[in-house]
């Protein structure tokens, strides 16, 4: 399964790779972005991190500026969301899959 992803950089197997950039949101998708040098897969991976947790970040900055029902969304919804999203993402991208969140992940394919 591995060896139709290419290699790396870092020399980490690229599904491995692809999944640690979800490791701690956007921030490892930034290290990843950076770091990975042309497996469009880790990149692709990287990216998409960045753009899906960068939001849910902005958006649970945002909600928290709005008393009440923004800090209800800021505490029930945002959470139970990214984490669902963070384990999703982390195992479609170990197993070699190239996972699109709508929107989100139609973004990152456009920016590679």
């Amino acid at each position: 399964m591995h060896s139709d992803l290419g290699r790396t950089s870092s020399g980490l197997d690229p599904n491995f790779a692809a999944a640690l950039a979800y490791a701690v949101g956007w921030v490892t998708g930034v290290v990843f972005l950076l770091a990975e040098g042309d497996n469009k897969f880790v990149k692709f991976h990287a990216l998409q991190s960045i753009i899906v947790f960068g939001g849910l970040s902005l958006a649970w900055m945002v909600a928290l500026s709005i008393p009440f029902l923004g800090w209800i969304v800021a505490f029930l919804v945002i959470p139970p969301v990214s984490a669902v999203l963070w384990l999703v993402l982390m195992y479609k991208a170990y197993q070699g899959e190239r996972f699109k969140i709508p929107g989100a992940g139609d973004m990152a394919e456009q920016r590679l």
